[in-house]
């Protein structure tokens, strides 16, 4: 039984952060509990005696993770920065040990986890060494790849908007266009990261565009080849999908004011 006081509600946004190995990604599916969205509707609604439904900055795939991610909720009767510390605790002690809630942040009643984010910025890891402790958190590739055939593709993103390419098919989305505002290639230890920042990205779109250039790396296309597949609009031209446990949504920006 939820309580429902009639008054008028409040939102927060929760700051939180994830490994993604053992869920089917962020958003409610009807074939599976173990999602987090759902994790956190059922355990919050619980702790917060109503009914919980939290919206999130996106979705992440099966095994993908999350260094900083943005849901809000709302609630009508509960002031949670009363006792900030106090909620901090219990939101954080009910939730699996692999999910994590660093803030609590008020917001005025149109900010929105998913519209009101201007920009997001994912990063993948791959390594060239075997690791057993980067076990489902790197995307294990011991070839040797070429990094500037690599970064001469990723400039090559800012050339174009549509992105069909690199997307999931069937997806309910409006529009394949996207804005990106960086992409780069980096030297780590041990391995590679990839970093790539755009306004909105389509569904399995990081992977897609990491396990092309992957392909440049090794020699098997080419650059021109790569702005080929972009054109086709045609996702069966481009190269395989990197592993989901390499990749991780670092940061989300949102319009001024609203954090």
């Amino acid at each position: 039984m939820f309580a429902n006081f009639g008054a008028e509600m409040q939102r927060y946004f929760i700051k939180l952060s994830y490994v993604g190995t053992l869920y089917h990604g962020w958003q409610i599916q009807a074939n599976t509990p173990d999602t987090i969205q759902e994790i956190m509707n059922i355990r919050y609604s619980s702790i917060l005696g109503e009914k919980i439904n939290m919206i999130g900055c996106g979705r992440t795939d099966s095994g993908v993770h999350a260094r900083e991610f943005y849901a809000h909720l709302e609630l009508s009767d509960l002031d949670l920065m009363i006792d900030y510390e106090k909620w901090m605790y219990k939101f954080n002690i009910v939730l699996p040990h692999d999910i994590s809630v660093q803030g609590i942040i008020p917001v005025v009643q149109n900010a929105h986890a998913r519209f009101s984010a201007v920009s997001r910025t994912y990063q993948y890891f791959l390594h060239h060494r075997k690791d057993a402790f980067l076990l489902n958190r790197s995307y294990y590739c011991p070839n040797e790849l070429n990094l500037e055939e690599m970064n001469k593709a990723a400039a090559e993103l800012f050339n174009y908007t549509d992105f069909t390419s690199f997307s999931r098919a069937r997806t309910q989305v409006k529009t394949n266009l996207c804005t990106i505002m960086g992409a780069e290639w980096k030297v780590i230890d041990n391995g590679l990261v990839f970093t790539i920042k755009a306004n909105r990205f389509l569904r399995n779109m990081v992977r897609a565009i990491v396990g092309t250039m992957v392909d440049i790396g090794k020699g098997k296309l080419s650059v021109e080849d790569f702005c080929r597949i972009i054109k086709s609009q045609d996702r069966s031209a481009a190269g395989f999908s990197a592993p989901a446990c390499g990749l991780y949504l670092m940061k989300v920006e949102y319009k001024e004011g609203i954090l």
